[in-house]
């Protein structure tokens, strides 16, 4: 993988904004297997999609591209609002690549990619309408809360301008697919508790200590009544898939 962007191919463009994103497009082009099923290389969809730039020939597992020049922030900013949350309540969202470069020599610090079934509405933040006298006046966008995904779902294909094993990351993606299987309300929960099993410092963690975590939990569901019982569930769930580990007497440890 060479880390290096190259500007030429961009020469013929007046507008920063559209040198970068071809640039940027072409290195995913050039250097980006699919993480889900290991093909060499994925092919760029045609221009002006609403939401997906790339896709694999094999798998057909579609991916968006976010590209920003410095460090990538918890909150990254995206596209319209709308088409972001139907997409993402569709059977068909993509994955998401994000990518960090540095402007003066076009380098690839980092680049990582969220698997599609780590999004949910809750971290899509309405942006407020673009004002009257604005060109789209009215037009809503979005950011993307990039905090409010767990770290499994943060997969780094280039960290600190290092390439990361390929059978790794394949690896991590396929540790945590098992998440796409449920319906969206059931996946928030998986998040939301796989999200308070992280907050806790240490790899050892105990049920009374996930217990802390209701009135948190209690605010993001009112309607239901009996949050212990769904922490409990959740964190079976867990373990059955091998993110954590039951150690007895209300005792885990992550794995």
């Amino acid at each position: 993988m060479n880390l290096r962007m190259d500007d030429k191919i961009a020469e013929q463009y007046k507008s920063n904004s559209q040198k970068i994103r071809v640039i940027t497009e072409q290195w995913v082009n050039d250097n980006l297997f699919c993480p889900y099923c290991g093909k060499a290389h994925i092919a760029h969809f045609e221009n002006n999609r609403p939401v997906a730039d790339f896709y694999c020939p094999d798998c057909a597992e579609e991916y968006e591209l976010k590209s920003k020049n410095g460090t990538i922030e918890n909150k990254i900013n995206d596209g319209a609002y709308d088409t972001m949350i139907h997409r993402i309540v569709s059977i068909n969202n993509p994955n998401f690549f994000f990518m960090n470069y540095n402007k003066q020599d076009l380098q690839v610090r980092d680049f990582l990619m969220v698997p599609k079934y780590f999004f949910s509405p809750e971290i899509i933040e309405k942006r407020k309408p673009l004002s009257d006298t604005a060109r789209r006046a009215g037009w809503v966008g979005c950011n993307i809360i990039l905090k409010q995904i767990p770290e499994e779902g943060r997969i780094f294909i280039v960290k600190n301008e290092i390439e990361l094993p390929r059978k790794e990351i394949i690896s991590k993606v396929r540790r945590t697919e098992f998440i796409k299987q449920y319906k969206l309300d059931a996946r928030g929960w998986v998040l939301d508790v796989l999200n308070c099993v992280n907050k806790i410092e240490g790899c050892d963690f105990t049920l009374d200590q996930m217990y802390k975590f209701e009135d948190v939990l209690a605010k993001k569901y009112p309607n239901n009544n009996h949050i212990k019982d769904k922490i409990r569930q959740q964190l079976q769930i867990l373990r059955d898939k091998g993110i954590i580990e039951f150690r007895g007497r209300g005792n885990y440890r992550k794995i």
